[in-house]
């Protein structure tokens, strides 16, 4: 059987008991439980925190980390896979995965946003399940949405679906995995 890897894109700043680091431990959690592998940047917020949700519930994370950041992996990956900059690290997490959750973020969840939604509408990548949390991304998604339509290219905007709970973005993945 092949092992099926969910990206996990999200902010660095969330500590652990906060609504958005509880959020992704259980998305990390619920991963797992689908006997799915949690991939994401290895390091703190988000990233630590669907991790550990997976780790905990007996699943496993690969973290891919880069040379460019100081920072540390953070302790609950079952693998890491280091690359020498932030571009190298970007492709290997779109690469490595068989579909995409987007959680709350800044700027750099925008780029693995946006560049996973690129990839699939250029076709550099197959189309693989792409689901993103609505309450923060709704406006982003419209907006890309709306352009697309403008281009006469609506059937691009199906590859982006929004959630609103953890339990939401697994079913959505699991319907199209």
């Amino acid at each position: 059987m092949t092992q099926i890897i969910i990206s996990v894109f999200g902010s660095a700043y969330p500590v652990s008991g906060s609504p958005e680091y509880e959020q992704a431990r259980l998305i990390g959690e619920l991963i797992a439980e689908q006997g799915w592998t949690v991939c994401n940047g290895g390091y703190g917020g988000s990233m630590e925190a669907s991790a550990r949700g997976a780790v905990e519930a007996g699943g496993k994370a690969i973290g891919v980390t880069s040379e460019y950041y100081k920072s540390t992996a953070n302790r609950f990956l079952s693998e890491e896979i280091r690359t020498k900059n932030v571009v190298e690290r970007l492709l290997r997490l779109i690469e490595l995965a068989q579909g995409y959750i987007v959680l709350p973020g800044g700027t750099g969840t925008l780029v693995e946003l946006s560049t996973v939604w690129e990839y699939i509408n250029k076709g550099v990548i197959i189309p693989k399940p792409l689901v993103v949390y609505r309450e923060v991304w709704q406006p982003v998604i419209d907006t890309i949405n709306n352009a697309l339509i403008e281009e006469g290219k609506s059937d691009r905007t199906k590859y982006v679906q929004l959630f609103e709970t953890p339990e939401e973005a697994i079913e959505l993945l699991r319907e199209r995995l």
